[in-house]
This record gives C-alpha cells, sequence and structure tokens, in this order.
C-alpha cells in the first residue's frame, strides 16, 4: 500500500484520468452537436403566434410581420387536467443534473412558520414570506405547498418570479392552466379567462411589489398567492391586504444539527466550536452551513486519500466503499479546520477543491453574471466530454442554487470568485465564447424555440458581456440569433430585453442595418402589447434607417405595420366619448358642462348621460362630426387657418365699405348697426343719459363744441358748414322713428360686442369721446337687422 500523500488546505483533489463518452440526451430526446459539427444551421425559422387580435409572424430576415388574426387562426383555449398541470409544473423546474447530488436538509425550525402560513391560505389569504438569500424560503414553501394541495378547486400552481414581470407571471399562469400554444391573449381576454381560476399559487423568488403586485393579486382574484422575496424588494402597497411573514436565521443548536447532517458524522470539539463562531457571523443561514458542512466533507476526504487503483466517481462527498460510512478519521492537524474569514466567504476554497472541468464551469458562470450554463452546454464550452457533471459537482457543495428552470450561483458566490478564479482578460475571453457558442445553438434549425427561451438568462447574460467588454458585433449577431426565438416561444420580456441590449450594440458597432432591424421589432412587440405611441415612433425610425440604405423590402415591411399602427390609432380616436349636444342633469344652458358643439334642434329629446359609453347617446350626425374632426386632426388645422384668413379679408371689407358709402348710410334714419341695443350699460348705470359715454367717464353736453375736428361714420373727417360736419349727440328725450312709428329710448354709443348700447349712425363724435363707430371682424359675422316692411 503506497504512502499518503500529504495534503494541505489548498490543494486540489487528485483526479483519474476516464475514457471520453459521448454527451448524455436531454429534453425529450435532443442531444447537442459535437463542436466540430461545421453543418450550416437549416433555414431562417418562421414561427406564428397569436397576441390578442394580431397574427404575429417572426420574421428572422426582414423583421416581424402583424396583421388581423383571420378566424381560421384564433385560438380557443381549453382547460388543462390536473395531471398535465403537474407535468407541466414539473417540466419548469431545472432538471437534476448528472453528477454527485447534495443530501436533503430536514426542515428544522420551520413549524411555527409553517402551520401559520397553512392556517392563511386556508382562509383564502396571500401571504409574503420575506428572508435573506440562504433563509430556506423555497425549502419552506415545498413543504407548505405539499401540506396545501388539496385546499383549493384547481389545486397548487408553482410559479417563478425570477426576472419576470407582472404581465409575464400572468401569461405564465394563463399557460399553465391552459392548454393554448402560441397564444397570448391580450389583457382583458386574459383576465376574463383567469377570473375563474381558484388554485393556491406558490410563487417563488418575487422581484417587485407596491402596485405592480396588487395589479397581480387583482388579476386573479379567485386565487390565494403564496410568496418569497428578499427584504430588498419593494414592500406591498400600504392598504394591501396580503399578510407579511418573515424569516429569521437558525438558532445555534438547529445550525449545528444542520451540520452533522451534512457531514454525516457527529462534530468534535474543535468543530463544534468552529460552527459556533460561523453561526455568530452568518446570523444563522442554513445556505451557509450547508457551505461549511462542503468544507468538511472536502477536509475528511482530504485527511484519507483516495488509494491507488481504486475508481474516483467525482464526488466530494465520497465515502468509505466497504462500511459505506465516512473514512476512518486522520489525526486532525493533517489539514486544519478553515479559518473564521474562510468560513465567512467561503466559495473561493471550495472552487479549489473542485475538479478542473467543475472549476471552468464557475469560471463561465461568473463571467455570465452568475447565470450556469445548462449541463448540456458544458461539454462544450469546457473542453471535456464529461464536462456535463460539473454542475452537479458545484450545486453538491452550495455554490449553485435552482432558480426559475435553471441553475445559478449562490448569493455572494460571484463577488467572492471574481477575485480569485479569473481575470478580467479570462472573463472577457469566456463570455465571448459562451457568446459564439449560443449563437451557433439558438440558430440551429433542431433547436426549438421554447428549449431556447429556458436558456434566457445565459444567453442575454452573454449578450451584455460582450457589449460591456468592447465585442458589440458578437452582441447583435447574438441577439438576432436568440430574439426571434424568445419571441416565438412568447417570452415577451426577454425579447425586449435581447432586442434593447441588440440595439445599442449595433449602434456601438456602426451597423445601421442591424439597428434598424432592432428597432422594427420594437415597434411590433409595442404595438402587441397596446404602446401605439411607442410603436410609431421605432417604427418610423426603423422606416427612416432602411430608406438611408435603400432597403426596399424592409422599408416595405416597416411601412405595413406603421399603417397598421395608425389604423389602431384612428380606431382609439373614434372611441373617444362624443358628448357633443349632451345635456347633463342639473346643468343649465349657460353651465360649463353642457355641450355647445352640436345644435339643439339635431336631436329631441335630450338625451342624459348615464353610463361610460357617451357615444351612443349622440346625434348621428354629432357623431359622425365629431369622429371626422378626431380622425383628421391635420386637416382640421388647415381649414382652421384658412377660416381665420377669410374672417379677416371679410372684416376688411366691410370696413371700407361702410366708409365709402357713408352718406347713403347717413340718409337712412333706422338703419341699425349689427350690435345696436337699447339696454344702458353697466358702467353707465346711475348716470344722466347726456353723459353716458362708452368707456364710462363723462361726456360733454349737448351744445358744447368739442376739440378736434369731427369725423363721419367711415371715419373721414367731415367739412364744417355741411350736413353732418359737426353734430352732437341727441337730447335726453324720446325719438319717433319716421318709419315704424315706435318710440326709441335715446341713443347711446357702444365700445365693443358686448350687448351695451351704440350710437346712431347719424352721431358723430370727437376723438375726445373715445367713441368708434368703425366697423370690427365681430359685427361683420351678424347680419343687419332689417325693419318689417309696412310698419
Amino acid at each position: 500500500m503506497p504512502e499518503p500523500v500529504a495534503a494541505d488546505d489548498t490543494m486540489a483533489l487528485a483526479r483519474i484520468p476516464r475514457p471520453p463518452r459521448e454527451p448524455a440526451p436531454v429534453f425529450g430526446g435532443e442531444t447537442l452537436w459535437p463542436e466540430g459539427d461545421t453543418g450550416r444551421p437549416g433555414p431562417a425559422r418562421v414561427v406564428q403566434v397569436v397576441a390578442g387580435d394580431f397574427l404575429l409572424t417572426v420574421n428572422p430576415v426582414d423583421g416581424s410581420e402583424v396583421a388581423q388574426c383571420p378566424p381560421e387562426e384564433r385560438r380557443s383555449p381549453v382547460l388543462r387536467s390536473a395531471q398535465d398541470r403537474q407535468r407541466q409544473t414539473e417540466a419548469r423546474r431545472p432538471p437534476l443534473p448528472p453528477g454527485p447530488h447534495a443530501p436533503e436538509l430536514p426542515l428544522l425550525e420551520r413549524d411555527e412558520e409553517r402551520e401559520r402560513l397553512i392556517r392563511l391560505l386556508a382562509r383564502g389569504r396571500s401571504v409574503r414570506v420575506t428572508g435573506p438569500s440562504g433563509a430556506g424560503r423555497s425549502s419552506l414553501l415545498d413543504v407548505v405547498a405539499e401540506a396545501c394541495a388539496d385546499l383549493a378547486p384547481d389545486g397548487i400552481l408553482r410559479l417563478s418570479g425570477y426576472r419576470r414581470t407582472s404581465a409575464d407571471l400572468l401569461q405564465d399562469l394563463f399557460s399553465l392552466v391552459y392548454e393554448a400554444d402560441g397564444y397570448r391573449p391580450d389583457r382583458p381576454r386574459l383576465l376574463e379567462l383567469l377570473s375563474d381560476v381558484g388554485a393556491i399559487v406558490v410563487l417563488d423568488d418575487l422581484e417587485f411589489g407596491g402596485a405592480a403586485l396588487e395589479e397581480l393579486l387583482n388579476a386573479v382574484p379567485e386565487c390565494a398567492f403564496l410568496i418569497t422575496a428578499t427584504p430588498d424588494v419593494a414592500a406591498p402597497a400600504s392598504d394591501s391586504q396580503i399578510e407579511e411573514v418573515f424569516l429569521p436565521g437558525l438558532t445555534r443548536v438547529a445550525c449545528l444539527a444542520l451540520l452533522e447532517h451534512v457531514v454525516k458524522r457527529p462534530l468534535d470539539e474543535e468543530e463544534a466550536a468552529w460552527a459556533a463562531d460561523l453561526w455568530f457571523e452568518s446570523e444563522g443561514l442554513p445556505l451557509r452551513f450547508f457551505q461549511a458542512g462542503a468544507l468538511l466533507r472536502q477536509r475528511d476526504v482530504l485527511r484519507n486519500p483516495i488509494e491507488a487503483g481504486k475508481e474516483w466517481d467525482d464526488s466530494v462527498w465520497t465515502s468509505d466503499p466497504e462500511t459505506g460510512g465516512p473514512f476512518d478519521a486522520e489525526p486532525a492537524n493533517r489539514v486544519p479546520l478553515p479559518s473564521l474569514a474562510e468560513s465567512a466567504a467561503p466559495a473561493e476554497l471550495l472552487a479549489s477543491r473542485l475538479s478542473e472541468a467543475a472549476q471552468q464551469a464557475l469560471d463561465f458562470a461568473v463571467a455570465l453574471d452568475g447565470e450556469c450554463p445548462h449541463p448540456s452546454h458544458l461539454p462544450a464550452l469546457v473542453g471535456d466530454t464529461h464536462g456535463d457533471a460539473a454542475l452537479g459537482e458545484i450545486a453538491a457543495c452550495g455554490l449553485a442554487v435552482p432558480v426559475a428552470s435553471h441553475y445559478r450561483l449562490a448569493a455572494g458566490v460571484r463577488q467572492q470568485l471574481s477575485a480569485g478564479l479569473a481575470t478580467e482578460t479570462e472573463d472577457t475571453a469566456r463570455a465571448l465564447a459562451a457568446a459564439q457558442h449560443y449563437t451557433w445553438w439558438a440558430g440551429h434549425a433542431s433547436v426549438a424555440p421554447e428549449r431556447a427561451a429556458s436558456e434566457a438568462e445565459a444567453i442575454l447574460a452573454a449578450m451584455a458581456a460582450c457589449r460591456d467588454a468592447g465585442h458589440p458585433s458578437n452582441a447583435v449577431l447574438l441577439a438576432r440569433t436568440a430574439a426571434p426565438a424568445f419571441a416565438g416561444a412568447l417570452h415577451w420580456s426577454a425579447w425586449e430585453r435581447a432586442l434593447r441590449i441588440g440595439q445599442e450594440s449595433a449602434r456601438l458597432a456602426g451597423e445601421v442595418a442591424e439597428e434598424a432591424y432592432f428597432h422594427h421589432e420594437l415597434g411590433v412587440l409595442a404595438l402587441c402589447t397596446g404602446g401605439l405611441d411607442r410603436a410609431r415612433a421605432e417604427l418610423e425610425a426603423s422606416i427612416a434607417l432602411r430608406g438611408a440604405l435603400a432597403d426596399r423590402q424592409g422599408t416595405l415591411v416597416g411601412r405595413r405595420t406603421l399603417a397598421l399602427v395608425n389604423d389602431r390609432s384612428s380606431g382609439s380616436a373614434a372611441l373617444v366619448p362624443a358628448v357633443a349636444g349632451l345635456e347633463i342633469p342639473g346643468a343649465g344652458p349657460d353651465s360649463h358642462l353642457a355641450a355647445s358643439a352640436a345644435p339643439r334642434d339635431t336631436y329631441d329629446p335630450p338625451v342624459t348621460v348615464i353610463s361610460k359609453r357617451l357615444a351612443a347617446g349622440g346625434a348621428p350626425a354629432a357623431r359622425r362630426t365629431v369622429r371626422a374632426a378626431l380622425a383628421n386632426p391635420r386637416r382640421n388645422i388647415l381649414a382652421a387657418g384658412a377660416a381665420a384668413a377669410l374672417a379677416a379679408v371679410i372684416g376688411t371689407v366691410v370696413t371700407l365699405g361702410s366708409g365709402g358709402g357713408g352718406s347713403e348710410n347717413r340718409n337712412v334714419p333706422n338703419n341699425v348697426k349689427p350690435v345696436e341695443s337699447a339696454q344702458p350699460d353697466d358702467q353707465n348705470a346711475g348716470l344722466p343719459a347726456d353723459q353716458q359715454t362708452t368707456d364710462g367717464t363723462t361726456s360733454t353736453k349737448p351744445g358744447t363744441p368739442t376739440s378736434g375736428a369731427a369725423t363721419t361714420p367711415g371715419g373721414v373727417p367731415a367739412k364744417s358748414g355741411k350736413p353732418g360736419g359737426s353734430s352732437t349727440a341727441p337730447g335726453t328725450g324720446t325719438q319717433t322713428s319716421p318709419s315704424t312709428g315706435h318710440t326709441k329710448p335715446p341713443s347711446t354709443s357702444t365700445g365693443g360686442p358686448t350687448g351695451s348700447p351704440s350710437a346712431s349712425p347719424t352721431a358723430s363724435t370727437s376723438p375726445s369721446a373715445s367713441t368708434s363707430t368703425s366697423a370690427t371682424p365681430t359685427e361683420t359675422t351678424t347680419p343687419p337687422i332689417t325693419p318689417p316692411a309696412g310698419g
């Protein structure tokens, strides 16, 4: 028996070479193509999906097209059975990676929280469990969900809130309850379909709160939500009915019991003291003691190195093959316990004792912002045919945890590894290699859109890393390849993020054609989600860029989509309530609530507004007028300008005419000006009639000479000695009309079209009296009052 090799706390575990093997089939028989495959991908995949009332054709070449969905393409959702929902739920959870498996941990000291959550859910209340990362929130959810499986008619529905919006979660809930592939209903239809769903929705890793959370809860009123979130997530609204449960850390006794369960043996005094210090530092988080247990297991293996000739199983959880238990412990001075600093940040020490393939997989995860690639990609990325077991080795040490449909580095691991495992140049090289690999893989004809969408987080991280590291062209190529797959899989939040990263990268790289493509796709996405203004702006930018590049086909596709946006905008404008001509109960004819756009004689009797659909109450002619006015704003502006110019011309003509024909008008005693009135002005009230003026000042008495020359009604100075050359205001007595015989009160002058008294056409005043007798534009719009013939 050879002498055991001395080991220290930084020594990596030895590995025995193994024969290569083919990658294992994953995802229902789909296999990863060999890295040396030089075959070109198949033709561009064109996918058609139904989004509300639109038929969306995802075209990766010229841009997606949107059209009104024909009746034969409309989807009819069908409710899934309970067994089908269970299968869908299991399919959305990350698969167990090959390689060594971590031991299952018991749920310690959570009985009180568990019973409280079950009671609240049984009463139909929604609960949010708040706790730090690593507190065991997901484990608690699994136990509570199993206990509440029979409380709701539709059972338990599991969702993940990781990088998901409220709209994404509603779509995920719809696809879990209904069977309708390739269909994304609009919001009114979605709320209608989900209104009758009665289930307990288990939502892990929620990333939003406040009004967005209330919107999610109100959208499914018959469901009770069991939500987990970290303390940095926004709190619910102040008037929310959701219950809050905080999840604290474990006690010292529970942490020691958890550590013994992980190492599968009792702790000695030194290890117990070390665990007590760790409990004080970590505040009792279960994940930290899971990682501490991995350190002790690695220490046990280092104290008992493998004998030559025995097969190595790639596991740090190595046990004695003869007894099935741990190896007999060597003296503790061989491998010392980790220091408090190493146990507080154990990622670097744990990674140093992993296999080479696992260390490279960790490097890729660090370069991809903590997102772990799927095990099927690891052989190609790390260059090892057994690389698919690397993720299992990482997860067994507590360095990676399941989230949504994939694995991600645990909280704090990326920060601990970013300085110790790789330099910035190496991170950039790995991100570039991952982007090239995903570009080839996502564009392959054998990869379904749903399969590509399951790798969305790693793909998006590779895009962002290439953009930030100075390789925008690689980010553009990956975005052009992956974005259509995200759209076809109805993962629209990932679609939007890919488009925005691609647009920014194309601008940085100076690729105008690609930037136009991303503008077009963003416009299509905005149209499908109801953002018409944003859709118009994006499409106009795309059309302008493609027009500059003489891209005829792309410009044609953009113009067709823009025409649909304009039609939808016109349709929305036509639905604006037409309140013209409607009477509001209790409002007088002069009230600001009464509409004056339509004449009162166009309808009988008046219509009272009793509902929100105001357009149904107006007259047909008024509705057509309002609709035409709203549909043609530009034509209305031109018409208004022309009318104003015409009014100005007519006013000028009338003014000149009144000046030139003054002699004829003065000979007609009963010629009344359009705005002439016999009612006294308020500002002259209480004054003698001979002192009333248009501006409220005291006038001269009859017969008193005025300063300045008199003027005619036309504004021409009158010559003295001729009729009409100088005149004063008439006396205060009454006047009798020669033609009608009616008695009139003394006429006075007026200062404007306000309904105040006006002067007789034959009377002229001096300039000092501030009386104007020339016609104004307002006066020209009212026809003169002609006395009836024959008196």
